[in-house]
């Protein structure tokens, strides 16, 4: 197969996965992949495959695809194929919830010398190395590579990345309780559909409804997060978009679990830990299990919780999920509290304190912990955050955090 027709048969592809017949368009490319004797044909079909793959939550296979991109940039010998090839790598890493290693194929891809298409690339290699950190609970590392990515997508103008980048910040806000920004940023992403999304994939109406409907439960606006909820997994379910309809199944649970409709929570709880084990998705089984444990907790099963809570923390002990952690000390504080085992109540007390630490969860102003209730943060230029009350109520000549930081032990 030739170079023109390695082309036409890429773009029947394309035309056949972009009207939904996914199985259809799979054939096409695999047969472009067995024939075409055009190696930047090859890459391209390659970086199809991947794209496909991840949307349909084959992580695995989307991996495989992306090591024999990586072959073939190096056959290439060009640095732009070789960073491309080197982001898919990281992207499908970063699905599989190998945050480490995310980080390492981000940072190989930064490194590369600067062409054009590399350089135009630095914002995705930014926001997967944001999510990485994210999953890690790195938190001002997770946001300098956000507000990096969200800089790269203003400069280039690229409406999509930006619109990635700001569902990405809403989880963010989420996970550290800033709800309004929490948001604010999946709102934005919402304009940018409705504003310039004609031509773009569903997926970005889907994402950023998704990310809302996450930020109205934890506001207590259930009512509306039913209704984000709804719209994103008709479009999961249009597409056949399996790591999306997890997620939204679980947003389901949560906002049942907020209700205290435990019977109608626990089905959506097994609906979604059944997909997210089989697409590997291990930070939402996470959540999964928290939430689990929160019903147990209501009905008076506390051996039931602790069990989920087992389960959750040999998971976030793998992935490094530090916030996993926080959290299921916190319930565990909760269930020997009301057991009166002061033994075990004290040893995950001091093992929260030990991750709040660790995450610097805490405002380096007034020593509270961030993330305990829902509080207005804000950023200062070193990414360290604080609420944003106690910096309008006491100013700052720099950041007490990074001051504290640079203070060598010995000298204290």
């Amino acid at each position: 197969m030739g170079q023109d027709q390695t082309k036409q048969q890429i773009e029947k592809g394309l035309h056949l996965y972009q009207s939904n017949q996914t199985e259809k368009a799979l054939q096409v490319w695999m047969r472009v992949l067995e024939k075409s004797a055009d190696p930047a044909g090859r890459f391209r079909v390659l970086g199809c495959l991947i794209t496909a793959h991840a949307e349909m939550g084959r992580y695995k296979d989307m991996l495989k695809f992306a090591v024999v991109q990586i072959d073939t940039a190096r056959e290439l010998e060009d640095p732009d194929y070789l960073t491309e090839g080197y982001l898919n790598l990281a992207r499908s890493n970063e699905k599989l919830c190998e945050f480490q290693k995310t980080i390492s194929y981000c940072k190989t891809c930064l490194n590369m010398q600067g062409t054009t298409v590399s350089l135009q690339l630095n914002g995705q290699v930014s926001l997967s190395m944001g999510n990485a950190f994210l999953g890690l609970s790195i938190f001002q590392k997770a946001l300098e590579c956000f507000e990096k990515a969200l800089r790269y997508a203003h400069n280039n103008d690229d409406k999509m990345l930006e619109c990635r980048v700001c569902c990405s910040l809403g989880n963010f806000y989420a996970q550290i309780k800033d709800y309004e920004k929490a948001l604010f940023f999946p709102c934005k992403a919402a304009e940018l559909v409705n504003d310039y999304g004609t031509g773009w994939s569903l997926k970005y109406r889907a994402m950023s409804q998704y990310h809302m409907a996450v930020a109205y439960r934890k506001l207590g606006r259930l009512a509306d997060a039913m209704d984000c909820c709804e719209e994103s997994m008709k479009i999961a379910l249009q597409h056949g978009d399996r790591p999306l309809q997890a997620l939204c199944l679980l947003c389901f649970a949560d906002i049942h679990l907020s209700r205290k409709d435990v019977q109608t929570a626990f089905p959506r709880y097994d609906s979604a830990m059944s997909i997210m084990t089989e697409i590997g998705n291990r930070l939402g089984q996470i959540q999964v299990l928290l939430g689990v444990a929160k019903c147990w907790m209501i009905q008076k099963e506390l051996d039931k919780a602790l069990e989920s809570i087992e389960k959750a923390q040999e998971l976030a002990e793998g992935l490094g999920n530090k916030l996993g952690l926080l959290k299921l000390h916190c319930l565990c504080e909760r269930i020997y509290r009301t057991r009166g085992q002061q033994r075990e109540l004290r040893d995950h007390v001091v093992k929260f304190h030990e991750c709040v630490e660790e995450m610097e969860l805490y405002c380096g102003m007034c020593g509270e912990s961030i993330g305990e209730k829902n509080n207005q943060l804000q950023a200062l230029p070193c990414s360290h955050f604080f609420h944003l009350k106690c910096l309008q109520t006491n100013g700052t000549r720099g950041c007490p955090n990074c001051r504290r930081l640079s203070v060598k032990p010995g000298y204290v």
